[in-house]
C-alpha cells in the first residue's frame, strides 16, 4: 500500500509525485515553522516544476479545508463520546487540535493537491539516472 509508485508513498514520505525520489518540501521537519512551508521549485532528480502555473496551490486550500473538517469531527467525537464533554466544552479541544495539526495539514494539503494532477512515471527516474 505504501510502496514506491503509489500516491500514498509520495504523500507520506514528502516525495516528488512523478519520480518519488526528490524531496517536495525543503525542510523535512514540519514543526520548524520558519521553514516548514517552503517547497523546492523543481524536483532535484526528474526536474518536475512544482508550481506548474501561478497560484497553482490555491486549490490546496480546498484539500486543507477537508482535512481540518475531518480532524474537527474526529476531535469532537472523541471529546463527546469518550470524555463526556458538552457541546460547548468540546470546542476547546477542537481549537487546540487544529492549532497543533496546522503545520501537518498545510503540508499534506499541498502534496495531496499536486498528486491529484501528476502521475508516477518510472521513466522519469531512469531518464535522469542516464543523464548523469
Amino acid at each position: 500500500m505504501f510502496k514506491k509508485g503509489t500516491k500514498f508513498y509520495s504523500i507520506l514520505f514528502n516525495k516528488c509525485p512523478r519520480c518519488h525520489e526528490g524531496d517536495f518540501m525543503k525542510e523535512k521537519n514540519m514543526f520548524k515553522l520558519n521553514k516548514a512551508f517552503q517547497m523546492h521549485d523543481h524536483c532535484s532528480l526528474c526536474g518536475l516544476k512544482y508550481m506548474m502555473e501561478p497560484s497553482f496551490f490555491y486549490g490546496a486550500m480546498y484539500v486543507n479545508y477537508g482535512l481540518t473538517v475531518g480532524i474537527s469531527i474526529a476531535t469532537f467525537l472523541i471529546a463527546v463520546l469518550f470524555l463526556n464533554f458538552s457541546l460547548v466544552e468540546s470546542f476547546i479541544p477542537i481549537v487546540i487540535t487544529l492549532v497543533l495539526t496546522a503545520p501537518i495539514s498545510i503540508r499534506f494539503s499541498r502534496i495531496i493537491w499536486i498528486n491529484l494532477f501528476i502521475k508516477y512515471d518510472l521513466k522519469a527516474t531512469k531518464v535522469k539516472e542516464n543523464d548523469q
